[in-house]
């Protein structure tokens, strides 16, 4: 608990003021005035986060965690848990759709088992063992995991962030996710936290059928009532809910914001560590992008209660960080506009005549 509590002192509200003097340059850029739309909102927030006036994004990490969920035995997904442990080697061998889509941006992708329910054997330094134990219990019949274990995946994650510090500069980071059963563990936190219903917020996650989506929405609201986790405490409903992947990503988004690294966070998984974070140091929502709006219809109550608008919408729900990945795309663009574009007084072009 030391390490969260040190990495939430850190963290800091961004410079206000930054957001009005990038707005000026923008201003003075060979265009119209806000021509750009949201890459100009994107550039400027990405100054306030890093506090650098010409903020480069060359260094992109995206962290995938994968955990298996023990709710997976009420069946309420359409795959069995086997795929979580099938998936980290596909990613290892780099013929998922994060490999395919991190190679096109020039992103790194770190796959890290923080909770996977089998040994993996793998010697790659893309992947990181970081296990706390062989997936969660099944939160149907008690709390998904101990007290301990909630705090070891935040601090997993904020230790992550910083590690690959160490190591050079991080300029973005995306947050992934892999695990059979984790939409199950993310609707119900986000039921609990943004006071929607459990029926409003669950979604067919890896594609279910009506009989399955009513039984996944059945377990949800029968494991709330069972556990009562409390809403205005984080670390309650991580254990009696959540999931070790959600934890991990809670405490990078935390570790982000303690080191001014702009955070994309990706889905439906993701938004759920992130409503989480929020809860512990709710500043950093000022240091967070939602790469996309996942298909998960649980997403827009999350987006909407970190007052964050989606960068994409494509339509997607694969997770894995595949939708942070593609908007680093565009944060990256937008910083080359604020960098690279001439001013009307470097390119000898005329202004807006002020009649």
């Amino acid at each position: 608990m030391n390490k969260i509590q040190e990495t939430i002192n850190k963290i800091q509200p961004v410079d206000k003021s930054l957001l009005e003097q990038t707005q000026k340059r923008l201003d003075n850029l060979t265009k119209p005035l806000g021509s750009l739309g949201n890459l100009e909102e994107i550039a400027k927030r990405i100054v306030a986060i890093t506090d650098k006036q010409k903020p480069v994004l060359t260094n992109k990490i995206i962290f995938t965690l994968a955990s298996d969920h023990g709710i997976t035995e009420e069946k309420v997904s359409a795959y069995p848990k086997e795929v979580t442990a099938q998936m980290v080697y596909n990613f290892i061998n780099g013929g998922a759709g994060i490999n395919v889509l991190a190679r096109h941006i020039g992103a790194k992708v770190i796959v890290v088992d923080i909770g996977v329910a089998g040994e993996l054997k793998v010697l790659n330094p893309g992947f990181r063992n970081k296990k706390i134990n062989y997936g969660t219990k099944n939160f149907i019949k008690g709390p998904a995991m101990t007290t301990e274990e909630a705090i070891q995946s935040i601090e997993i994650g904020i230790e992550l962030v910083e590690e690959y510090r160490k190591d050079s500069d991080i300029h973005i980071v995306g947050t992934g996710d892999m695990g059979i059963g984790n939409t199950t563990s993310a609707s119900a936190i986000t039921a609990v936290i943004t006071g929607t219903s459990v029926e409003r917020v669950t979604g067919r996650g890896t594609g279910i059928d009506d009989g399955t989506f009513q039984n996944k929405i059945k377990q949800i609201e029968k494991s709330i009532s069972i556990n009562k986790p409390d809403k205005n405490n984080p670390i309650d409903i991580l254990s009696r809910i959540g999931g070790y992947e959600i934890g991990g990503i809670a405490g990078i988004i935390l570790a982000c914001a303690a080191y001014r690294i702009p955070v994309v966070i990706d889905g439906f998984i993701s938004g759920a560590g992130a409503l989480l974070a929020s809860v512990i140091q709710p500043i950093v929502k000022d240091y967070m992008f939602a790469g996309h709006c996942s298909q998960e219809p649980g997403h827009i109550f999350q987006l909407n209660w970190l007052g964050l608008n989606p960068i994409l919408d494509l339509n997607m729900r694969l997770g894995e960080g595949t939708g942070a990945c593609l908007a680093m795309n565009v944060i990256e663009a937008s910083c080359k506009i604020l960098n690279e574009m001439a001013t009307f007084d470097s390119a000898n072009v005329s202004k807006k005549s002020s009649s």
